[in-house]
């Protein structure tokens, strides 16, 4: 699967990630980007999700208008360590995710 980190995941999660194809906002040069604007880009380049800690994300736009899958990582902070403890959990659910709906990853 194609995924791509948002500006607010550090990109030392990328290699966790295998052996999906993951890019960073940064690597796309789309930073600053605003949420929607962000989306149509990454549909438009192939993502087939987008990975954040932004818990807003998901109410401030009507994803369903969006052929992508938000995950959020629900985490106090945005450090390597804090994120990590919520893979094996979005590993399990990954399967289960459908295009244009958010989903909340929790411990």
């Amino acid at each position: 699967m194609k995924i791509l980190l948002d500006e607010c995941v550090t990109r030392k999660l990328k290699s966790r990630l295998a052996p999906h194809e993951v890019c960073t906002v940064t690597e796309m040069h789309w930073n600053g980007l605003k949420n929607g604007t962000l989306m149509r880009a990454a549909i438009g380049q192939g993502f087939k999700l987008l990975l954040t800690i932004d818990k807003n994300l998901a109410f401030q736009q009507n994803m369903n208008r969006y052929a992508i899958i938000v995950a959020v990582l629900n985490v106090e902070k945005s450090s390597i360590s804090f994120l990590e403890e919520l893979l094996p959990a979005f590993h399990v659910l990954l399967p289960t995710f459908v295009e244009g709906q958010a989903y909340l990853i929790e411990k």
